[in-house]
Order: C-alpha cells, then sequence, then structure tokens
C-alpha cells in the first residue's frame, strides 16, 4: 500500500516555510503523496472542528509544493464541485499538472455545507446528478483536439481548451462521499474513491466492496479502481473508538502502523496521514513553534522507510 501525507495546510504549521519544507522532507522520506483540503467558510457560532479554522487554498498550495519537489505526487482531497465551474476547475487542474510533470490527483465532493452553497452562490439540489455530468465535463475539456459539451447542467461552446494536461486524459478525479449513492458514483465513473475524515475505518471493507462492485456492474475492471483513506492520526494515547475498543491510527507510531497494515488487507490501496486534524498541530490556537516540532517528529516516525 502507498502511503502519504498530509500538507501543512490547517492552523499554526501552515505556513511558506512549513509548506516548502514538509514537502520536500516528505518526498525524501519516500512518501508518495502529498495532499490538501478545501473549506470555505465556518459559520459564525458553528462549533466546527479547529481544523476547519484556518485552512489555505488547495490548489494553490499544492503549486507551492510542486516547486520544491519532483517525484512525489499532489493531491486534493476534496474540491466541492458545486463551488466553481467544470471549465474553471479544468484550466486549474491543466496547469497544475504541467507544472508539477503530471503528479497531480484530484478529488473532488459535492459539499454539505449550506452556508458554503449561499457564500459561493451554488445550489444544493441534484447534487449527484450534477457531479456525474460535471466529471464528463472535465474529460472532455482534457481530451485531445477541440472540445464540446451539452449537458442539462452545463455548456461548453465548440473550441479548443489549452495547454492539456500532462497525464492522458487529465489527472486520476476521485470522488469522496459517505453515503451509498456517492460510493456507488465514484465506482461507476471515478478512477476510486477518497474517505473523509468522518469515515468509520472499521467498516472501511463495506465501503470500498460497495465501490468496486458498483465498478463491475459498470462493466469496469474493479481492480483498477483506487480506495484512498485520509488517515486521520491521533498520535501519543490511545483514543477510544465508540466502542470502547483503540481507535484506528491512534496510539504509539508502531500501532498506528499496524493499523495502516489492517487497512491494506480491507482493501485500501493508498493512504495519507494527516496532521492537520491533529489539534496540536492544525489548530489555529497550537503554539506554532511546538506545532512544528510535533509534525516534523511524526513525519519521521511515519516515514515508509521507518517502517
Amino acid at each position: 500500500m502507498k502511503i502519504g501525507f498530509g500538507a501543512p495546510v490547517s492552523g499554526a504549521w501552515a505556513t511558506p516555510d512549513n509548506l516548502a519544507s514538509f514537502a520536500a522532507r516528505a518526498e525524501a522520506a519516500g512518501y508518495a503523496s502529498l495532499w490538501s483540503f478545501q473549506r470555505l467558510l465556518v459559520p459564525e457560532g458553528s462549533g466546527m472542528d479547529a481544523v476547519y479554522h484556518s485552512v489555505l487554498d488547495p490548489m494553490a498550495a499544492l503549486a507551492y509544493a510542486a516547486a520544491v519537489t519532483s517525484r512525489i505526487r499532489l493531491g486534493v482531497a476534496v474540491i466541492n464541485l458545486p463551488f466553481v465551474s467544470p471549465a474553471y476547475l479544468a484550466k486549474q487542474a491543466a496547469t497544475l499538472d504541467i507544472l508539477s510533470g503530471g503528479r497531480l490527483d484530484l478529488g473532488l465532493g459535492i459539499g454539505w455545507m449550506a452556508e458554503e452553497f449561499a457564500a459561493t452562490g451554488a445550489s444544493m439540489a441534484r447534487r449527484g446528478a450534477r457531479a456525474a455530468e460535471y466529471v464528463a465535463v472535465l474529460r472532455e475539456l482534457w481530451s485531445a483536439g477541440p472540445c464540446e459539451f451539452s449537458g442539462e447542467f452545463y455548456q461548453v461552446p465548440l473550441g479548443s481548451v489549452l495547454p492539456k494536461p500532462v497525464q492522458p486524459g487529465g489527472p486520476p478525479v476521485l470522488l469522496g462521499g459517505l453515503a451509498r449513492p456517492a460510493l456507488e458514483r465514484a465506482g461507476r465513473i471515478a478512477d476510486g474513491w477518497v474517505t473523509s475524515s468522518r469515515t468509520d475505518l472499521s467498516r472501511i471493507a463495506e465501503g470500498a466492496g460497495v465501490v468496486r462492485a458498483a465498478a463491475a456492474e459498470a462493466g469496469r475492471d474493479p481492480d483498477t479502481l483506487r480506495i484512498v483513506c485520509r488517515g486521520v492520526v491521533r498520535a501519543g494515547a490511545e483514543v477510544p473508538g465508540p466502542g470502547g475498543e483503540r481507535l484506528l491510527l491512534s496510539g504509539t507510531p508502531a500501532q498506528i502502523r499496524e493499523d495502516t497494515d489492517w487497512l491494506a488487507a480491507q482493501g485500501v490501496t493508498e493512504i495519507f496521514y494527516d496532521l492537520n486534524w491533529d489539534p496540536q498541530v492544525g489548530s489555529p490556537a497550537a503554539d506554532p513553534g511546538a506545532a512544528t516540532a510535533r509534525a516534523s517528529e511524526l513525519l519521521d516516525a511515519l516515514a515508509p522507510a521507518a517502517g
């Protein structure tokens, strides 16, 4: 299983220096990928987790990381597609793919927070149907030659969209989601499924099974689909899960690596250790020096070579 690392994009450790240095160090330590995520708005009085309170733009952060790396893949998990037109995102993604030498993985979600829909002027209606058409538009815009699309939600007049991405057909598209329809949609039309921070990892085999079954039913090879796990790491003391058992990816580095092996046996093809969800790292209220030191220690302790 491939092991990645969450880029410093949230809270106290999300500084320009850290973004550059952790990207370079993750690549040198043998991590396969580096990941960002999106949060546009924290509603006043919402009580949302600290990780969401101060977040860098995911595409800009990955472009910054691309400049100091040469091999590590760059992923976003996820951009909520209702908030930006497919033509605009296709241009952004193609540009980042070119600047990185063909290293982008594009994760997409359908969004869930009403306040963010209001802030972006987006509609929450029929998000699933829009998602399927959105992915089709992206692939049309990334295809060779002139592009044209006429659908229920999106229109692209006949024309040229250049330059094209480095990766043939464009960056791999991964879809997020927790509900069964979202998992089935990932199996039917995407290159894989990326889990959220709220996914119950103890049941991840069920989700992966739904994705792969939907792929097979659509006439696709289920073994080619990627199952990418956001690994919300809680290093240090063991954290109790809903049933009282140790929460996966909590405890010592050795325990976290054991959990990673277990996840691989459940069908996960890739995991990235995301320290942005650690309140000692990803909270804006954390001490910047202590947050950076903790993240640095964990990057080394969890590196593929360390295992």
